[in-house]
């Protein structure tokens, strides 16, 4: 119920009353509107006999006109029964059809309208015609509505000929004329509150749909991001403990320390993954507007030794180079740069595996940062297994970098092994230092 509709019934003197009965009026509109969409027919004939009950039946009891002192030129035809049926007939059976062809069903009544007002007669019957003229107003193409308009009015003329004389007859066309224009304008006002309805339910259902995609790109984005993160956290720790969980083995026959400290460092990577994963399911998680999940700072440049030393410990050595101001990047740069070389030497692990050697090369010049990771390849010579744009890793990669205008190109290089190189756009934003705002 709307406001409008609130604010009527607190001004009822009977507000206990006037709210069950509002509600029971709009219940009954609505079944109503339910039995019209499933059996037209039904109002169509409906209409048809009310009309004829109150407009028709009268005709046959008393002529539709009364002379007297003031109206003495007033003289109609009288009609016999029959003559009345036809009449009638003619008048209201085209209301049946006047919502399917408002057109055909206005020419039709004002046919015979005019046909019995030039005969000298006159019917109650004949308000048939402001129906079904306000039926063309309603439902009829608006190219139509000019020339029955024109029709309606050329109709009138006869009428008021016959029930007036004089300057009277200008009163009575005027008065007749008010009357189609009435029913002509009930018919557009009605018309147009249709089609403003149906505008808003249909901005109403767009807007809803819109809602909808919103919250599934939304949340699509959110799976993206989250697989990602899953990815670089828990794809590079397993590279690390699956490569020194290998070398371990061989190593704990020969000499039984070398195991021990590859099991040491396998308990390092996994609790280190496992704290990670942690802290992301501990974001995610919702619990109440109380809960404060733990956080702690995203990795970044100076967090990458500690990369390199868990990457040294699986057997790959690791030379890095760097260039610039690395250490005023804004957080989110280095988190990006940290987690594409990381994903790079992950890769490393998993399809060189120890005994390589990879170089990084970070550098900055205020504006760009290139990030490079190159590895020597396999010992036996073999390429490696994936092709440049296969992999969840280096699509990761690509998005992080299109998030700051940036490329991602990896294949093999020229002189054997594989090359990742990234550049990102990283000038800082007007009015600020380091990236930072």
């Amino acid at each position: 119920m709307g406001t409008d509709a609130a604010e009527g019934i607190a001004a009822w003197p009977f507000p206990g009353f006037a709210a069950p009965l509002i509600a029971r009026l709009a219940r009954l509109r609505q079944r109503l509107r339910q039995v019209d969409r499933a059996h037209p027919w039904i109002l169509d004939a409906a209409v048809t006999v009310l009309v004829f009950v109150l407009f028709g039946g009268p005709d046959f009891v008393r002529p539709a006109h009364s002379g007297g002192p003031r109206d003495p030129q007033i003289v109609l035809t009288q009609l016999s029964a029959p003559v009345i049926v036809v009449l009638q007939i003619g008048l209201l059976a085209p209301l049946f059809w006047r919502r399917r062809a408002p057109s055909v069903a206005f020419g039709v009544i004002a046919a015979v309208f005019l046909v019995q007002w030039l005969s000298g007669a006159g019917l109650r019957a004949d308000v048939a015609l402001l129906i079904a003229l306000y039926s063309v107003a309603l439902r009829a193409r608006p190219a139509h509505l000019p020339w029955i308009c024109t029709v309606a009015a050329a109709v009138m003329v006869p009428v008021a000929i016959r029930v007036a004389s004089g300057a009277l007859r200008w009163e009575v066309l005027f008065f007749l004329l008010s009357a189609v224009t009435a029913a002509v304008a009930l018919g557009l006002t009605v018309r147009a509150r249709r089609a403003q309805l149906a505008a808003l339910r249909e901005r109403a259902a767009r807007l809803e749909i819109e809602r909808d995609q919103r919250s599934r790109l939304a949340a699509a984005t959110e799976r993206t991001r989250v697989a990602r993160e899953m990815h670089d956290i828990i794809g590079h720790n397993l590279s690390v403990i699956i490569t020194v969980a290998d070398g371990g083995a061989y190593a704990a026959e020969a000499d039984p320390a070398r195991g021990r400290e590859a099991l040491l460092l396998i308990g390092d990577a996994g609790r280190q993954a496992l704290g990670e994963l942690r802290r992301m399911l501990g974001v995610l998680r919702e619990r109440g507007p109380q809960h404060v999940p733990e956080l702690e700072p995203q990795p970044g440049i100076a967090d990458l030794e500690g990369l390199y030393a868990r990457v040294r410990a699986a057997g790959t050595e690791v030379v890095y180079h760097t260039g610039g101001e690395l250490d005023r990047l804004d957080r989110g740069v280095q988190l990006m740069a940290y987690r594409i070389v990381q994903e790079a030497l992950t890769n490393t692990l998993k399809h060189v595996g120890p005994g390589s050697r990879a170089d990084v090369s970070i550098d900055t010049d205020g504006a760009r940062l290139r990030i490079r990771v190159h590895d020597t390849g396999r010992r036996d010579g073999a390429t490696r297994p994936d092709a440049p744009g296969e992999g969840h890793g280096l699509a990761g990669m690509r998005e992080r970098a299109a998030l700051y205008d940036g490329t991602v190109t990896a294949g093999p290089a020229s002189g054997g092994g594989w090359t990742v190189e990234a550049v990102l756009d990283v000038a800082p934003l007007p009015n600020s230092v380091g990236g930072q705002p």
